[in-house]
Order: structure tokens, then C-alpha cells, then sequence
């Protein structure tokens, strides 16, 4: 049995995930690396190889969404290692568009991958991570925040694992586990180009929606060409991991936390709704 600190983090194919893994093998951490889709683990693998850790990355297939992937997962890492002192769900999908128009299922799917991929996952841990005294770290978002244009159904999915993690966290220290949200903003990574979205399509079919939408796009496009790296993103999460205290709520960037600070110190709702309203004006 591994006397190793092992740390499991799912959607690590690419983006923040792929740069946590690695940066958590390079802090010394044994990462179970898990995916949906193994086959897609090719970039990891070229990380993890360039960085000299492959040997300290481990590949696993895990579906969010599905609990008996979950479970397995789960026991195979205990079964191989004997023990799990760390979980990092960071496995998401965005999805843009209004609910006039995309109908109630959209929402349902982001819901699934992003809050109840959660929660399974943290369901499966929590007797292990109790058992090592250890860490449960979730991505989440500045749009777990503060909610945004366009991005009704993956707000409210990222809005529901903030409150879900915020009133597990003082549950989970009264048995020895820590729990703590990380929320990037804007991270130059395949989040967006993943998502498939054909933006002359969205707009031709946004119909009275459509002048709003083409000013968020525009919007939202200048400000991930400024945004932050997928390891600028990660450094958090592995702070987390190997802090003696992190602390509950933690953001990424400058960019981040003034961001998620308008929202914390806005009473009445006026500047955000202010602030988001001038991205649709």
C-alpha cells in the first residue's frame, strides 16, 4: 500500500485539469488523472512526460455522470493504493445561449456534468477522505458568483456547487476534511474552443436575442485573449492540496477576485446587474 499522498482529479484532458495534474506530480502528490475519454489523454501524457512526472501520473477512466463509473474509479484507486487523501473535481462543460430558446434539456445536461458530477464524486470520496484527514477542492467558477449573460444554465449549475461545497465545508471539518472552492475567471484554455460553438450559427438563430448576444460575444472574446494560463490557474488548486490551511474560497487571479468582490459587497444586486448589463448593451 502507497504511503504516498494520493490525489484523484477528474477532467484532465485538457485545460486546468491537464495543468493540475501536473503540477500536483511536480509538488509530489501520486495523481489519478481521470477523463471521460482515455483516448484523449495524449496531452496529458506529453505534459507529464515533458515535465518529468509520468511516472507519478496515473490514467483512469471516470464518468461524472455516471455513478457506477464513479464507484469503480473510487475502488480501484483504494484497491491500488490503499488510501485517497485528496479529490479535485474540475470535470465542467459551458454552455451558451438563453432559455427561451434552448429549452429546459440544455439545462438538465449542464446540471448533470457540472453540479451532480460533483456531487457523485464527492459522495464516493468523503468516507475515504475522512479516513486520510484529507482534501476535497472543487473548481468552480467566478460564474458561481456572479451570474452572467448567456450563461443561465452554467451559472446556475457552478451557483449550486458554491452553496453545495459552502454548507458541506464546516460538515467536513468536523471530521478531520477540508473543502475548498477555486474560482478562475477567463483561462486561455480549450474550455471555449471544446464547447463546438459556431458563433455565426448562435447568431443567426438568437433572433430578438441577437444584438445582445453579438455584443456578449464580442465582449467575452476580447477577454479571453487577455486571459490567464491553464498553470496560472492551477497553482491554486495545488496551494490547496498541500497548504497546512488553505483557505474555503480562493480565486486565481487580480482579474478574479475583483470580479467575485463586486457580487460579495453588492447588497441590492444594482452593480452587478450595472456591470453585466453593459456586456449585452
Amino acid at each position: 500500500m502507497s504511503t504516498e499522498r494520493i490525489v484523484l482529479i477528474t477532467g484532465t484532458s485538457s485545460g486546468i485539469g491537464l495543468a493540475a495534474a501536473v503540477a500536483a506530480a511536480e509538488a509530489g502528490l501520486h495523481v489519478v488523472a481521470t477523463m471521460r475519454d482515455t483516448a484523449k489523454a495524449g496531452p496529458l501524457l506529453a505534459a507529464a512526460e515533458q515535465a518529468g512526472v509520468a511516472a507519478r501520473i496515473q490514467l483512469k477512466h471516470l464518468d461524472v455522470t455516471e455513478p457506477a463509473s464513479v464507484d469503480a474509479c473510487i475502488a480501484e484507486v483504494l484497491a491500488e493504493h490503499g488510501r485517497l487523501d485528496a479529490v479535485v473535481n474540475n470535470a465542467g462543460a459551458g454552455l451558451v445561449g438563453t432559455v427561451e430558446q434552448l429549452g429546459t434539456d440544455p439545462f438538465r445536461r449542464a446540471m448533470e456534468v457540472n453540479y451532480f458530477g460533483v456531487v457523485e464524486v464527492t459522495r464516493a470520496a468523503m468516507p475515504h477522505l475522512r479516513a486520510s484527514g484529507g482534501r476535497l477542492v472543487t473548481v468552480t467558477s467566478v460564474g458561481g458568483v456572479v451570474g452572467q449573460p448567456f450563461n443561465e444554465a452554467y451559472c446556475a449549475a457552478k451557483f449550486a456547487v458554491e452553496g453545495f461545497m459552502e454548507s458541506l465545508a464546516p460538515v467536513a471539518a468536523t471530521t478531520g476534511v477540508h473543502v475548498t472552492v477555486v474560482e478562475p475567471g477567463a483561462v486561455a484554455s480549450e474550455f471555449i474552443t471544446s464547447q463546438g460553438i459556431d458563433v455565426p450559427a448562435l447568431l443567426a438563430a438568437a433572433g430578438p436575442y441577437a444584438p445582445a448576444l453579438k455584443s456578449y460575444v464580442e465582449r467575452t472574446l476580447a477577454a479571453f485573449s487577455a486571459a490567464q494560463t491553464s498553470a496560472e490557474a492551477a497553482a491554486p488548486i495545488v496551494a490547496a492540496l498541500t497548504a497546512e490551511r488553505p483557505a474555503f474560497r480562493i480565486q486565481t487571479s487580480d482579474q478574479a477576485r475583483q470580479f467575485v468582490g463586486t457580487k460579495l459587497a453588492d447588497l441590492d444586486g444594482s452593480a452587478v446587474q450595472a456591470m453585466t448589463g453593459g456586456w449585452v448593451a
